[in-house]
């Protein structure tokens, strides 16, 4: 498949009925322009799918085609920097540089900061998604910037992705929990509505039901706010009449959030986090693992090959996952 035409500097002048020189001074300096001219120009840009290349106004020689942009959320957790760090390998064996971006796991800044990304002409975007729609690339996709998800796939948009074997990762912490003699085994994550917690629910259910054991809704915690603290949601789980005696946290921020509420009881109930982190083996927490930096890898790998043929049908590749028993796990009911 060809890339569209991207549009110029010029096309955008001509459409607005302004100089060149306008349309520079909107995009740099759009405070010495007359709104109305603004907003002329700012609407032309829009309909031509038109991005400023600010990259190369700090470069004295181009470049662009070398770089790859890649959005994420929150760099303080680990498995985003550990993706972040598998990706930078991958590229720099091949020559190219990576530019990274942050939402801070906000679906509102997702769109803007990846038009932030974008306007500096990145030849590929690779982004861990956030919000529930990523259409907004599809302009920037058929003019030829390659795009490719991480974690999860995009919605409305025909992009690769890179994702784990989260279903049966999560199956297989609860089976474990089943053998070891459970049977109220709680399911706790924040946030609910992304793929990979309905991937990893999913699984959860899917153990219960081959052990027969009967779906309960008490034991479901799917909480869709992050700013409700992890400790919170598993106290309100905990303090239940008939508590689990069993716990499969749907990732490691949850999963950190239960070790500080059960430590303050006698009887723990057992826990399996989803993603592993630092200080689990010592803490003897056992976790249903994977690799992020071969998520990275693989995916700045797809990205270079659309970024030399857009053509083909996607492709959406799974990382697989495997369960490490450290202790938290194998805890018989109290």
């Amino acid at each position: 498949m060809s890339a569209l035409h991207r549009a110029t500097l010029q096309d955008v002048a001509r459409l607005a009925n302004v100089s060149p020189k306008t349309v520079s001074r909107v995009f740099a300096h759009r405070e010495q322009v007359a709104p109305a001219t603004v907003e002329r120009v700012l609407s032309a840009a829009k309909r031509l799918r038109f991005r400023p290349n600010t990259l190369a106004r700090t470069l004295r020689h181009g470049g662009v085609a070398t770089t790859v942009g890649l959005l994420m959320g929150d760099l303080g957790n680990p498995f985003y920097y550990t993706i972040a760090a598998g990706v930078e390998r991958a590229l720099a064996d091949r020559g190219l540089t990576l530019i990274v971006a942050t939402t801070d796991d906000s679906e509102e800044g997702e769109e803007r900061v990846a038009d932030t990304l974008l306007a500096q002409r990145v030849g590929a975007l690779l982004l861990i998604p956030v919000g529930p729609d990523q259409s907004y690339l599809e302009g920037e996709r058929q003019l030829g910037t390659a795009v490719v998800a991480i974690d999860r796939p995009a919605r409305n948009l025909v992009a690769d992705s890179v994702v784990l074997r989260n279903r049966e990762g999560a199956k297989e912490a609860t089976r474990s929990l089943i053998a070891h003699g459970h049977r109220r085994i709680a399911y706790l994550c924040n946030p609910a509505s992304v793929y990979t917690q309905m991937e990893r629910c999913a699984g959860y259910r899917d153990a219960l039901t081959s052990a027969g054991i009967p779906a309960d809704g008490r034991y479901e915690s799917l909480v869709d706010d992050m700013t409700v603290p992890a400790e919170e949601t598993a106290r309100a789980m905990l303090a239940q009449p008939d508590p689990p005696t069993a716990i499969v946290a749907g990732n490691n921020r949850m999963c950190i959030g239960v070790l500080r509420v059960i430590r303050e009881l006698a009887n723990p109930p057992a826990l399996i986090g989803f993603d592993d982190f630092d200080t689990a083996d010592i803490l003897g927490v056992s976790v249903v693992s994977h690799d992020p930096a071969e998520m990275g890898r693989r995916a700045a790998e797809l990205a270079i090959d659309r970024m030399s043929d857009l053509g083909g049908f996607t492709t959406q590749l799974e990382v697989p996952t495997h369960l490490v028993l450290r202790g938290s796990g194998e805890r018989p009911p109290a």
